[in-house]
């Protein structure tokens, strides 16, 4: 591991799906040394790459979970994680980027800016990570890296700035010219392994001086030292190396380069710029929750290996030897042996067996200090829990966990696969915040539910593969949510007597659509009307009837409780009564504020030949498809619609059958709305029928 936490460079990977994140994370292993032979996503030799060592990223050529590893580049100890570019896999890249320090985004020369793009540049702005672009695949027909970068400046709001220039493009890709040091650069040798550089090739001097000018401008503004030395003649390159370095730190600044993972072209440059550009731990301010205050202040890790231990476990996998659990340290320094404590459960725990990772393979490691990223054994924790040595009572900010849209109901075939289902389900809720599982109480079905068809169909899989539990599916069920659309007053008396002491309360108040949240509830009871110790029963009543609405049994959202007035006995009031007089309320008012059922819509992005446009419009209207925009770039049509998830089951098939199998599409959720009254009508009567 790195001696110097300044040496140290914690980089993720991301992109859209197939811009060639894992072909770039391969070179890079293979530059570094770290693997002996090049092998490819779907390749011939049958291998596949490092990075996708699950069977079956490599049968369906995707990443579908993140994967850690590490390599050293000019003396600096580089942790990389690869992370998934489909969206149903983005809980992966929340969670790498909550720990990594910078990032590579990787686009497709071609496709530019896509849909995916879009999510993961929100991630990284979520979390504040410094990012350099690479435009890859500048070897493909259509390719134009500065497109790419108007795109990143126009789309994505970024301050892009070229450091290179591809030495010819398409099938006459050569290498790049690096416009920082005014030199081209060949890549030569079986795997673009052996290095040539060289003065510009004349034809494209000019080029090259125009786009430096342009660079040089950029990156000025973030250094007076390079400012100056333009206005006195040539900088050096060790100034515009800083001026960059400060831009791109700042997040104010994107460096982009250029290349072709694939032919192996620009990967030994790009590396350069990670360890030039891209922050050490030390350059990023983390912060803690510092529990032990009352009004829980944040407080600024230090980074120093000599202070107390502070760690974040972001990933959990189901190993061998038990339970693996991935961390990255803050502050402070571990060793096998250690005793740690879980600041959530307050539970001392021993670190038992300490590794470094390299996709599915493990080196056993002493200690691991601030800035690394490791994983241990003998732990049982869940993912986001945060420990410390004891000495300190904090917690690290949690990840941002997007809200499943899609349900499946699933049963075991048989008796067996009875017994591994519950041990499959347990460990990948467990493991994968995104993916929820329940028991329906009104059928008693096994429910399922996740970010898309794609991961429940991967998880489906994976239960019959790793624990031997095959199950049958029923259609997937969209995450319906019922709401009210007006004001209704509400002044509802509960009485109950029976021997002894009965129950009474009375509230008042009314119901109103609330846009900015799930719930709120407001009291504005005066004169105490209802006894103060009674209002948290009052509004955890109103609380306890949103889990399921009267219409479909939805969970309710989007309303407003507010109480004004309501009357108690001096005997018969109780926490209870007025529960239950809250409950009364609710199932009284919630039919007349004029109900009505909210549907998830689909963010959807098509990618095509052009020539496919008009079927693929045909294919998203009949879905109730809302066009949002249409983009042309060259021969390659880009089309952005908003679908109700409900109508996009089995879309892939229609795409392909549509379009030759030349489109592709991706989707995200993008917010609900209300379903079509016919639609509401057909949900109610089904929802009736069940309950019969």
């Amino acid at each position: 591991m790195a001696k110097d936490i300044t040496q140290l460079r914690n980089i993720g990977i991301s992109a859209h799906i197939d811009s060639g994140k894992t072909t770039l994370s391969e070179r890079i292993l293979f530059y570094t040394r770290r693997i002996h032979a090049i092998h490819e996503v779907r390749g011939k030799d049958g291998v596949g790459a490092t990075m996708d060592f699950m069977e079956l990223e490599r049968e369906r050529g995707i990443t579908i979970t993140s994967a850690t590893t590490y390599c050293e580049w000019l003396g600096h100890h580089i942790n990389i994680i690869d992370t998934p570019g489909h969206v149903d896999f983005t809980i992966e890249v929340e969670r790498a980027l909550r720990v990594l320090d910078g990032a590579v985004l990787v686009l497709c020369s071609v496709g530019g800016v896509q849909s995916q793009s879009f999510t993961v540049d929100r991630q990284m702005k979520r979390y504040s990570v410094p990012r350099i672009a690479f435009v890859n695949k500048c070897d493909r027909v259509g390719a134009n890296p500065v497109r790419v970068r108007d795109q990143l400046r126009e789309k994505l709001n970024h301050n892009p700035v070229l450091m290179q220039i591809p030495i010819g493009l398409e099938d006459k890709l050569k290498g790049v010219v690096d416009l920082v040091e005014m030199k081209a650069i060949w890549f030569e040798g079986d795997s673009g392994e052996e290095l040539r550089t060289g003065p510009v090739p004349p034809e494209l001097l000019e080029e090259a001086r125009s786009y430096r000018e342009e660079m040089l401008d950029a990156v000025s503004m973030f250094s007076d030292e390079l400012m100056e030395a333009i206005l006195e003649g040539e900088p050096s390159p060790e100034q515009i190396h800083a001026a960059v370095r400060s831009g791109t730190l700042s997040l104010k600044l994107t460096p982009v380069f250029v290349g072709s993972a694939y032919k192996n072209v620009g990967v030994q440059p790009l590396m350069d710029a990670v360890v030039n550009y891209l922050p050490a731990p030390c350059d990023i301010t983390n912060e803690a929750i510092d529990l032990s205050s009352p009004e829980e202040r944040t407080l600024a890790l230090s980074h120093s290996p000599d202070d107390s231990a502070v760690l974040l476990a972001f990933k959990l996998e189901d190993g061998r030897y038990g339970q693996l659990t991935y961390l990255r340290m803050y502050q402070g320094r571990i060793t096998a042996d250690s005793q740690i404590i879980n600041t959530r459960t307050g539970r001392k725990q021993k670190v038992g067996r300490l590794v470094r990772m390299h996709a599915d393979k493990m080196e056993d490691v002493t200690e691991a200090k601030a800035g690394d990223i490791v994983a241990m054994f003998g732990t049982d924790c869940n993912s986001g829990d945060t420990f410390t040595d004891g000495s300190m009572h904090v917690s690290m900010t949690s990840m941002f966990v997007p809200e499943p849209v899609i349900s499946l109901s699933i049963k075991p075939v048989d008796q067996k696969a009875e017994a591994n289902l519950s041990k499959a389900l347990r460990r990948f809720s467990k493991e994968d915040p995104t993916f929820r599982t329940e028991v329906d109480p009104d059928s008693g079905e096994t429910v399922i539910r996740g970010m898309g068809e794609l991961q429940l169909e991967v998880y489906i899989e994976r239960m019959k593969r790793e624990y031997n539990a095959a199950v049958e599916t029923s259609a997937p069920r969209v995450a319906y949510r019922e709401t009210i659309s007006q004001r209704v007053d509400f002044n509802y008396t509960h009485k109950k007597q029976t021997g002894g002491a009965g129950q009474y309360g009375r509230v008042a108040g009314f119901l109103e659509p609330f846009a900015d949240g799930d719930f709120e509830f407001s009291d504005q009871v005066v004169g105490g009307a209802i006894p103060r110790q009674f209002i948290p029963s009052v509004e955890k009543g109103f609380a306890s009837m949103l889990a399921k609405g009267p219409l479909i049994g939805a969970k309710v959202t989007n309303v407003r409780v507010e109480i004004n007035d309501g009357a108690s006995h001096a005997v018969d009031s109780s926490d209870m009564a007025f529960q239950e007089a809250a409950r009364g309320a609710w199932r009284e008012t919630f039919p007349k504020a004029s109900p009505r059922i909210l549907e998830p819509i689909m963010r959807v992005t098509v990618e095509s030949p052009s020539e496919f446009s008009g079927n693929i419009l045909t294919t998203l209207m009949q879905r109730r498809g809302m066009i949002v925009g249409s983009h042309e770039d060259g021969a390659i049509v880009r089309i952005e619609a908003e679908v109700p998830l409900a109508d996009m089951f089995g879309y892939a098939t229609v795409l392909r059958s549509s379009t030759q199998g030349k489109a592709e599409f991706t989707m995200e959720f993008a917010r609900y709305l209300p379903v079509p009254s016919s639609i509401a009508e057909e949900l109610v009567a089904q929802a009736r029928a069940k309950q019969r």
